[in-house]
């Protein structure tokens, strides 16, 4: 039996930068991974889809091209070659996070991991020990009663971004950050998407404000949008796929090639032994504390099978949060009200903090200051004017309480407000903060002044 201070399973952005900080530390370390190193978000979810929506960006700017006095006359896209493009990139990932692993000298054991009792764990049949394991086996998307996925007219994101070849018509359910990328990404290639949400807005967990842009935003692109609307029966019999969909004004049916079903994910948690060691469950997640400890000695838990949020970067600081405190070094607790939300369609979306609603729920007194991209320099420079920065203060102390974008690049701007926040800094010192102009970035020093009555450019 191989013996290590560290046994990570699963090699996701929780798993495997766990597992470095773990070598970096000094520990013997081990990672086991069922299929490619990087999991999901490298091999199946946040890289790869980042790569068709660049596809799918390059391509507006062609079909544009005279909007910035340019003149292309002959262009065209080619499908297989774009999904190809996003594997390669995905595929590139993965190799530098086995680099990586060589690099720290960690072990990657190849195989299905078992946990077992007295912290050991069995990959197909070989038992490994060690003095702490790490549980970091991630999600894959949930599938409702009423939408069973068959890979091929019903689909996950998994199967969205290596289709065979490009779908006519499609329906997306559930406009999430999964469902409004892929909406974007097809709608943009020249497929007609409708977006089938079952709550009132799309992009529920955003700012109103925020999601009636992106509403405005897609139907412009001719993107159809069903809110307070539910699928309630599919027949995949046709050639195609019939969807019926439950709305406030009766039941409508749709037709399409394929149906994308966006409506979440599922814990990868069954099967792996959490019964069989006695480690506590509740609702689909592993119960941790502050640390990830589970209720057993010597066994934690990271990433998506946790009660926090689903997102790669909480994962990757969990884990390291997680190993610096086996290692005795002094450790925070994460802050789950200060993490960066991303979606990458376009506009692109960022936020971090209380929406103006969760504000007002609480009770706060606040300020909110709004700055529209259309007065900004740059992005009418760049010709992306769709979107705006919304900030959210405390009237009483100045506390920034939240911070909401929407527009061109925004996903790299955020990153402001969240260290404004971790800083606890003041609306006043966020205003006086010099910004560079021109810039998108000015636009959150703008959308301050407008909070505090000092807006110069609107």
């Amino acid at each position: 039996m191989s013996k290590y201070d560290i046994i990570v399973l699963g090699s996701g952005p929780g798993g495997y930068v766990t597992a470095i900080r773990a070598s970096q530390l000094g520990f013997k370390t081990a990672i086991i991974e069922k299929e490619s190193l990087g999991g999901v978000c490298l091999n199946w979810g946040c890289i790869p889809t980042k790569a068709l929506l660049k596809s799918a960006q390059v391509f507006e700017y062609l079909k544009h091209a005279e909007d910035y006095g340019l003149s292309v006359k002959d262009y065209d896209k080619d499908f297989n070659a774009v999904v190809k493009r996003s594997r390669g990139v995905a595929e590139g990932m993965s190799k530098g996070v086995q680099f990586l692993m060589k690099k720290n000298k960690i072990d990657v054991i190849e195989g299905f991991g078992k946990l077992k009792t007295g912290k050991k764990v069995d990959v197909d049949g070989k038992e490994y020990s060690a003095d702490h394991v790490i549980i970091a086996t991630g999600a894959r998307s949930r599938e409702l009663p009423s939408l069973p996925q068959d890979g091929n007219k019903v689909i996950g994101y998994r199967e969205a971004m290596s289709l065979p070849e490009q779908p006519k018509k499609l329906i997306v359910v559930g406009s999430g950050a999964i469902g409004v990328e892929f909406a974007y990404f097809y709608n943009s290639m020249g497929t007609e998407v409708t977006i089938v949400e079952f709550l009132p807005n799309v992009v529920p967990v955003e700012d109103e404000d925020v999601s009636k842009q992106l509403e405005r935003s897609f139907k412009k692109s001719g993107i159809k949008i069903m809110t307070s609307s539910e699928v309630t029966k599919v027949d995949t019999s046709g050639k195609g796929v019939k969807a019926t969909v439950k709305t406030s004004k009766g039941e409508e049916v749709l037709e399409a090639d394929i149906i994308l079903s966006a409506v979440g994910i599922k814990t990868n948690i069954e099967n792996i032994g959490l019964e069989d060691v006695g480690i506590a469950v509740d609702r689909d997640k592993i119960l941790v504390n502050n640390y990830y400890q589970t209720n057993i000695p010597g066994y934690y838990a990271i990433g998506d099978v946790t009660p926090g949020q689903a997102l790669a970067h909480v994962a990757s600081a969990e884990g390291i949060l997680c190993i610096e405190k086996i290692a005795g070094l002094h450790v925070e607790a994460l802050d789950y009200g200060n993490i960066p939300g991303c979606t990458y369609a376009s506009p692109e979306i960022a936020s971090v903090g209380l929406t103006e609603k969760q504000a007002k729920e609480k009770g706060y007194e606040i300020k909110v200051g709004k700055f529209p991209f259309s007065a900004s320099g740059k992005a009418s420079a760049a010709g992306t004017k769709d979107g705006f920065v919304k900030v959210i203060f405390d009237a009483k102390y100045g506390e920034w309480l939240g911070c909401h974008m929407i527009g061109a690049g925004v996903t790299d701007m955020i990153a402001e407000a969240v260290l404004g926040r971790k800083l606890e800094t003041t609306g006043h010192e966020v205003l006086k903060a010099v910004h560079p102009h021109p810039t998108m970035s000015e636009a959150v020093m703008e959308a301050v002044a407008d909070a505090y009555g000092e807006v110069i450019h609107l």
